[in-house]
């Protein structure tokens, strides 16, 4: 038969157990937060955003010329990839995309930069994307690689876009150290 102390030991064990990885997590988390904001991580994340925002300069022009910095803005940014680190990044890309001049699910992707839209000869583009017309510059490409279906609604493009900016600058380094 059971008796009652030692039901009592065993569901004071359990819930001992379950108190100290409690207070172990709290303790844990609590500790890597002073290692990251000491080490100046934290903050750094946020300087990288502000950095990635700053006008060239610093300053704007009184007559409007915010637009224009604001371009100036992404170029720098972009300008800014590692082309290493977009090469990894574009395994993500490869499943429907190659860098040899040969398509796959998705057009060839080598010489992309500068390229006009939807301007791989052959390839069967969806009428939204053939409609869209330009060219692929960096901002656009940057806004493409954030979100596809936002950028050209109506695309096949099933791929729901990269988030990180670091990410989608160093994956333009990439396709831009690919050439044409």
């Amino acid at each position: 038969m059971f008796k009652t102390m030692n039901v009592l030991k065993a569901a004071g064990a359990l819930l001992g157990a379950f108190l100290f990885f409690l207070v172990a997590n709290t303790a844990s988390n609590a500790l890597f937060t002073i290692g990251d904001t000491a080490h100046g991580e934290a903050e750094g994340e946020h300087a990288e955003v502000a950095m990635m925002t700053a006008t060239p300069g610093g300053l704007l022009d009184a007559d409007g010329g915010e637009e224009a910095a604001a371009e100036e803005e992404v170029v720098v940014a972009l300008d800014g990839g590692d082309a290493a680190k977009g090469e990894k990044v574009f395994g993500k890309c490869k499943a429907c995309h190659k860098v040899d001049g040969s398509n796959g699910t998705g057009p060839h992707l080598d010489g992309v930069v500068d390229r006009a839209v939807a301007g791989v000869e052959g390839f069967g583009y969806s009428d939204a994307m053939a409609a869209h017309g330009g060219t692929w510059t960096l901002e656009a490409l940057d806004a493409w690689l954030a979100k596809p279906k936002d950028y050209i609604p109506g695309n096949k493009m099933s791929f729901a876009g990269l988030p990180k900016a670091e990410d989608r600058a160093d994956l333009i380094a990439y396709l831009r150290s690919l050439g044409g």
